[in-house]
């Protein structure tokens, strides 16, 4: 068999590792919790899902060395031999010299086979192409796009590491059992994937939420507002899953928080994507009444609603780049489109944070007795209650958040929360940027007039005619080496997180121009993305 033989065997081994470790990325609990230890400091657990790809990769590429050279290498070797060479095999493969078809219908065969087609097709519709829906397919052949047809292939896992484990077990070369490693390598990992998922199960059930609120925006958005479980606890910039049985059972779906910890509800904002949100809309919209005067939203629910609101089922949360931003001392938030939706729960937070800053300011204040000439001293009980009451500081001294969109019906999805921090932010912490894309840019004489309009407006009843907020609207893109230079020149020897949710191409941008800035002025920028 030769160097046939060695080879297979060796991406063999090289197959035995990737199938362990692409189970470890999508720990989603395990990596939460890894995110709060020192670990964080060395690893990317940001990058899970890119780092699930790339071993993902590796595994076709172990697929085609071992299976190419078994197929097309060694086994024509091994039939073709002599006699005389093919005497000492006997022992593995049997007294009789076994035909082509003899080795391939096997076990090993047989299970090699299964395994090879599974992944065809669970790595064919996980492609871009066919998860989003990019390729155009005649029915029925349509079904095989779009997300349902990723997640339900995806779960062909199962049958490969079944045949995975028999395959290793089952070896023509090897028949001392400690030497068939294939176990060794998934029990830890399999063991620990199969944990999480019974943990997911029994905390879903666990988590009883009722829906509060339901709301349908312009631009195809779902606005759920639900009650909080007593022992449901999370930061700003985390997600949770949601499944909704009125549309699958089966299905679970990533969504972030909109709501900040201090809250006593949570909520989440679902733009219409693909075929599950899609008909998650269509649910609820059945469910939904007109809006009444002066509210926004197309279609409206709540408790008092007749129709029975459809049951959801929610697991979490889990851990993303963006739980961190109290470690930085200034932020840059940036959101395309309903992107912005993990940085609206902290700027919610950061908005409570400095309420309740402002508030212990305030009652330390009122601890402190009136010093003049009739009392010239300070009490000491009251001196004590001061200094023993623990102080909140707040690292973060300044948010900027950018949301970039397209349609101008999509500022209504936060309008509440842009005109609360725009009332009760005194201190001008949190700076807010809306930009409209489909305007042609401030100074172009296409756009003079709505300009011109918006400015007088805006200065006389401080509400801006674009957005409906008391947020100002930008129209075209942000210069964004612009906005990191001003940022950088108000802001030296800071660290800044940069936080983005959008298309790759506007991250690849950003990522760049960070570690430009780095490069040539005193202010630390740290790019950070949202992977789902």
């Amino acid at each position: 068999m030769g160097y046939c033989v060695t080879t297979a065997k060796g991406a063999a081994e090289t197959l035995k590792l990737n199938m362990a470790i692409i189970l470890l990325p999508v720990c989603r609990n395990t990596i939460t919790w890894l995110r709060s230890t020192r670990a964080a400091r060395a690893l990317p657990f940001d990058d899970n899902i890119n780092f699930h790809k790339t071993i993902a990769a590796a595994i076709v590429v172990g697929i085609i060395l071992h299976a190419g050279n078994h197929l097309v290498c060694d086994f024509p070797r091994l039939i073709k031999s002599s006699d005389e060479k093919y005497a000492p095999l006997g022992q593995y493969f049997g007294e009789i010299k076994p035909t082509y078809f003899t080795l391939v219908k096997g076990v090993e065969g047989i299970t090699g086979v299964i395994m090879v087609v599974c992944m065809i097709i669970a790595f064919t519709l996980a492609t871009r192409w066919f998860r989003r829906s990019l390729v155009k397919l005649p029915r029925p052949f349509d079904k095989l796009t779009g997300f349902n047809a990723f997640w339900y292939s995806h779960h062909l896992f199962i049958i490969v590491y079944i045949a995975l484990i028999v395959h290793g077990e089952c070896l023509y070369l090897i028949h001392v059992w400690y030497r068939r490693t294939t176990w060794m390598y998934l029990s830890v990992p399999v063991c620990l994937y199969v944990g999480e998922r019974i943990l997911r199960f029994f905390r879903s059930g666990s988590y009883s939420v009722r829906l509060l609120k339901v709301a349908i925006y312009p631009g195809n958005v779902l606005t759920l507002q639900m009650s909080k479980p007593p022992t449901f606890r999370y930061k700003s910039g985390q997600y949770m899953f949601v499944q909704c049985p009125a549309v699958s059972p089966f299905e679970w779906h990533p969504f972030s928080i909109t709501s900040a910890p201090g809250d006593d509800y949570l909520s989440i904002h679902v733009r219409q994507l693909g075929d599950w949100t899609r008909e998650l809309k269509r649910v609820f919209a059945a469910a939904c009444e007109p809006p009444a005067g002066g509210k926004s939203g197309l279609l409206r629910a709540d408790e008092t609603t007749k129709k029975t609101l459809p049951k959801l089922l929610i697991d979490g949360p889990y851990g993303s780049p963006a739980q961190d931003y109290s470690k930085y001392d200034v932020l840059l938030l940036v959101g395309l489109g309903i992107g912005a939706t993990p940085f609206i729960s902290i700027l919610k937070d950061l908005l409570n944070n400095i309420i309740k800053m402002e508030e212990e300011e305030d009652a330390s204040t009122d601890l402190y007795p009136p010093i003049g000439r009739n009392k010239p001293h300070v009490d000491l009980g009251t001196l004590m209650t001061i200094t023993s009451r623990p102080k909140k500081i707040l690292k973060t001294t300044n948010a900027y958040f950018y949301w970039v969109t397209r349609e101008q019906g999509s500022f209504d999805w936060f309008k509440g929360v842009m005109n609360e921090i725009a009332d009760l932010d005194q201190r001008n912490i949190i700076e807010m940027h809306n930009y409209l894309t489909s305007v042609y840019e401030e100074g172009d004489a296409r756009s003079a007039l709505i300009t011109m309009l918006q400015a007088l407006n805006h200065a006389k009843n401080g509400v801006d005619i674009v957005s409906g907020t008391k947020v100002r609207t930008h129209f075209a893109r942000p210069n964004w080496r612009k906005v990191l230079s001003k940022i950088s020149s108000k802001h030296p020897y800071a660290k800044i997180g940069v936080f983005y949710c959008g298309a790759p191409v506007l991250a690849q941008e950003l990522s760049k121009l960070c570690h430009e800035f780095n490069g040539k002025c005193t202010t630390k920028f740290e790019f950070h993305k949202e992977h789902f």
